[in-house]
């Protein structure tokens, strides 16, 4: 029997995956907990082929609903599925993740103690073969290992693995939906909360498997889009007074990262990969950066787009 006011709210946004979304469903209803104590919240961002069926499928077997939405980016999707939450606690992942059987157990443990925190899980590279998956999630383990060394002292926590009370999460005013691309809107939303004087916690036991497929062409885009949230992260941590840049070492020990991670024979391609995620970076920075001046000046009429 399903409940009217579950625990958990399980808010994931999507985007033209409909077989991945299967993958995560099939993943929410075999987990290890009491599908009476959750609901699952599917916010479609304009796919031009909406996941209805998907949806419908597993509607029989939990509670789970589709919520549809022009296409305004991952940030503004997760707030209107968590504007719908009935649920006390928020758990966001994204449609190319299938958590482990343990996951929301391991969430609710966290959260039922302290609800006043935020947790992070574990985010495992489902595509071992695929190089450029590994590339890019190699790159979010290094973010992992630099600012979360103390896990009840975290900084940064990736919004496809996160949960927390759903009254913080409105305190905290959500995601900025500014952040219109899958770029730094998570990392804005730490650090808020944190200057909010909540504390993040690293959960290594809560797992998703992440399923993105990249290749050179995406890969490339994928890190292009993380300068672009770069920038507007900076922005915004100006008007904060918050420090920004992080030493010349951090971006070495970065690019260095695969000779530390035992890829055997995919080390020189990751060390290749790496390196051109931080070129390509730089290149979204700096581009948005410019445009966004190029914008404002034009707009004061002291400029012409010519």
């Amino acid at each position: 029997m399903l409940m009217d006011n579950p625990i958990f709210s399980i808010v994931i946004p999507v985007y033209e995956r409909q077989k991945e979304l299967g993958d995560c469903l099939a993943a929410l209803s075999d987990l290890n907990f009491p599908r009476e104590l959750f609901e699952v919240i599917i916010v479609d961002d304009g796919s031009l082929s909406p996941p209805d069926s998907v949806v419908t499928a597993y509607g029989r077997i939990m509670n789970v609903r589709l919520v549809a939405q022009q296409h305004t980016g991952p940030a503004a999707a997760r707030n209107n599925g968590a504007s719908q939450a009935k649920g006390d606690f928020l758990a966001f992942t994204d449609s190319d993740c299938a958590p482990e059987k343990n996951w929301l157990m391991e969430m609710a443990t966290e959260l039922t103690g302290n609800p006043n925190t935020v947790i992070g899980g574990r985010v495992i590279n489902r595509l071992h073969e695929n190089v450029y998956s590994l590339a890019s999630q190699l790159i979010i383990d290094y973010l992992y290992s630099y600012y979360n060394s103390d896990n009840g002292q975290a900084r940064f926590l990736a919004s496809n693995n996160l949960a927390l009370s759903a009254a913080l999460f409105r305190s905290a005013g959500g995601f900025d939906p500014r952040f219109s691309l899958a770029a730094a809107e998570d990392r804005d939303l730490c650090d808020r909360l944190r200057i909010q004087g909540y504390e993040l916690t690293y959960g290594p036991k809560a797992v998703v498997y992440h399923s993105h497929f990249l290749d050179l062409r995406s890969f490339t885009r994928q890190h292009y889009n993380y300068g672009n949230g770069a920038y507007m992260l900076s922005e915004v941590r100006k008007k904060r007074n918050e420090k920004d840049k992080e030493p010349t070492l951090f971006y070495i020990n970065l690019m260095l990262w695969p000779l530390f991670q035992k890829q055997g024979l995919r080390t020189i391609p990751l060390l290749a990969l790496m390196g051109l995620s931080q070129v390509v970076n730089a290149i979204g920075f700096y581009r948005t950066g410019f445009l966004r001046f190029r914008k404002s000046h034009l707009r004061s009429g002291r400029g012409s787009p010519g």
